[in-house]
């Protein structure tokens, strides 16, 4: 069926559901009820319909960026429209146009937010890519996303040097003293220039002696709502990386839902600690503030010193702050006794948080951590909303416009049975029959995968939930990440979240270790916070700290101090400590040299 939506009221009808979310602020149950995601016709742009439509003429602070030095640069909405327009007209000049796949591997740079916005508003597909990411990585990437034209900065350029194809290349910055351009490079910075230089002559990063190029407002491409807009690699915590399809409409409309759970709001000045080329990162720092017209605000650091965060939190009045939960557990072994400046809001996200954690911040500022949940396959679905009671230990309730259900993974069939306790357990979902807006169309390239996600009517997470009275969701664990010990269902997340509150723990991974008589037993590979060593006594008052806490089945029976193997975006990766979990068992290798046993401690058991 065609839509009667024109572009004036494309944007009108995202600005009302906007500002309808703003107004319910507070009041999480009348938003989940009468909220629905706008209809925004038939042509939709959002670089277009929506950004260009409240940047232009404006002056209001759009992105900020603070340096490692704390120096600071920032740039308004209009200047960014401005920007990301002479960005989009060097791309369609070099040969890119709607449809086309566009790498961008940068960092926390201006560079990447105009880019961003030139590709979408062209028409053409983001692919954002981590800098982290090596030739052979990229080889696949290229290959998977089908891309077009890459824009790295110089210093990166040489990890293409073994990636066949016929692409553009878009170096930005200068990769040695005289900024000279690698052989087959374009230069970013030719966006800018009011002159027509021949290519032998650029140098990347040096400046036209001309004026600055003026470039009109670029075109609307004509996309439709179910073009595709992005595509994006996940992190692959228990498998090869998974090429994940989004539309103009599924995160650009879709993460309004984000934008209520974080409760941005305009003016707001939004700090997300994320690293570009993941989805956190366009959640937080791209789609959520700019659509609520908030700042969004960077800091950049090559190693991560809370004192220095919590200095420009100060300084630049910051407002709101969402951060994953090893920033968190950083932050509350400083010192926290300045308070919380600005802050309004303070936000959890890309792994659940640990309830300590929360009580600790919630001590010092008196401020709730809320946490949420969501995935690169959809936007937030799940969170603790400003003015709603938060429950230790739960990422909240269903969003507004978001179907969440728990489905059993046996039979496929809706949860509708509590237990005694009141609790439905089940994997988390997505009611495919509601048609979810702020789900992907599906992973590039592989039917078969697709074909398990969207079994049975449902979108699967593959994440299983513990659902209340009230409707707060409680994290279980990874339907791969949950185990059995003595024939008692192990969720590793709360043993973690145990193990982390005693001061020598860092950070925490649960995975089952073969037991001759158990079949399993809960083994907790340790991270120890800084001023703690390995050994016997540390080992014992951890164990003792375990037992104590958890329940008879849940007790951990085993630490061993150890670098907890990560994502590029860090994530623990689990599947790995289970497999060397299994390899040592299947060799018959001693006990390792930092493995410690409750059995070598006869004297916690009296």
């Amino acid at each position: 069926m065609t839509s009667a939506v024109d572009e004036a009221g494309a944007t009108a009808a995202y600005r009302a559901a906007r500002d309808e979310l703003l107004a319910l602020r507070g009041d999480h149950a009348r938003a989940v009820r009468e909220f629905r995601f706008p209809d925004v016709g038939d042509r939709w742009n959002w670089g277009v319909d929506w950004f260009d439509a409240v940047a232009r003429g404006n002056d209001r602070s759009c992105l900020t960026i603070v340096e490692q030095d704390e120096s600071s640069r920032s740039y308004s909405y209009d200047e960014m429209a401005r920007r990301s327009d002479q960005v989009a007209a060097r791309l369609a000049a070099l040969g890119v146009g709607r449809g086309d796949s566009v790498v961008l591997m940068l960092g926390n740079q201006v560079e990447l937010w105009e880019s961003m916005l030139a590709v979408i508003k062209l028409g053409a597909v983001v692919m954002p890519t981590t800098t982290a990411v090596g030739p052979g990585d990229l080889v696949d990437r290229m290959e998977r996303g089908g891309a077009r034209a890459v824009i790295t900065n110089a210093s990166e350029v040489h990890k293409f040097d073994d990636v066949p194809g016929d692409y553009v290349r878009i170096a930005v910055g200068g990769a040695d003293p005289a900024g000279t351009v690698t052989d087959g490079w374009e230069s970013h910075e030719a966006a800018f220039r009011n002159d027509d230089w021949p290519r032998s002559q650029a140098r990347v990063g040096q400046s036209s002696p001309a004026s600055a190029l003026e470039v009109p407002p670029t075109e609307h491409p004509g996309t439709a709502p179910d073009d595709r807009m992005l595509l994006y690699f996940t992190s692959g915590t228990t498998s090869r990386p998974k090429l994940v399809e989004h539309t103009q409409r599924s995160y650009p409309v879709g993460h309004l839902s984000t934008m209520y759970w974080i409760g941005l709001q305009p003016g707001d000045v939004h700090l997300n600690i994320s690293s570009p080329g993941w989805a956190k990162h366009a959640w937080s720092s791209f789609f959520a503030p700019w659509a609520a017209e908030a700042t969004a605000f960077v800091y950049n650091y090559s190693r991560f010193d809370p004192a220095a965060l919590l200095r420009v939190l100060h300084t630049h009045e910051v407002t709101s702050i969402c951060a994953p939960p090893t920033v968190w557990r950083m932050l509350i072994n400083s010192d926290l006794s300045a308070g919380p400046g600005s802050l309004r809001e303070v936000i959890g996200a890309g792994e659940p948080l640990n309830p300590e954690v929360i009580a600790q911040v919630e001590k010092a500022w008196g401020l709730t951590i809320r946490d949420g949940y969501g995935q690169t396959e959809m936007t937030a679905a799940v969170g603790n909303t400003p003015g709603s009671t938060v429950k230790p230990g739960s990422m909240g309730r269903p969003l507004p416009g978001c179907p969440v259900v728990v489905v059993d993974p046996i039979t496929n069939t809706l949860v509708t049975q509590a237990d005694p306790d009141g609790n439905r357990e089940g994997e988390i979902c997505l009611d495919l029959s509601q048609h979810p807006v702020p789900l992907m169309t599906g992973y590039q390239g592989d039917e078969q995968r697709n074909a398990d996600a969207m079994a049975g009517g449902f979108y699967h997470t593959g994440d299983v939930a513990s659902v209340d009275a009230d409707g707060y969701i409680s994290f279980v664990g990874r339907t791969d990440d949950v185990f059995k010990a003595s024939d008692y269902k192990i969720s590793p997340f709360e043993v973690e979240s145990v193990l982390i509150e005693h001061p020598a723990v860092a950070e925490a991974a649960v995975v089952p270790a073969p037991d001759a008589v158990r079949l399993a037993v809960p083994k907790a590979y340790i991270a120890l916070a800084p001023g703690h060593e390995p050994g016997e006594d540390v080992a014992r008052s951890i164990l003792a700290h375990a037992r104590e806490k958890l329940a008879p089945w849940q007790r951990v029976r085993r630490i061993e101090f150890y670098e907890l193997p990560k994502t590029i975006s860090g994530k623990i990766r689990r599947v790995e400590l289970r497999g060397r979990e299994n390899d040592l068992d299947a060799t018959g290798a001693a006990q390792p040299e930092n493995e410690w046993r409750d059995d070598q401690f006869p004297e916690l058991k009296g």
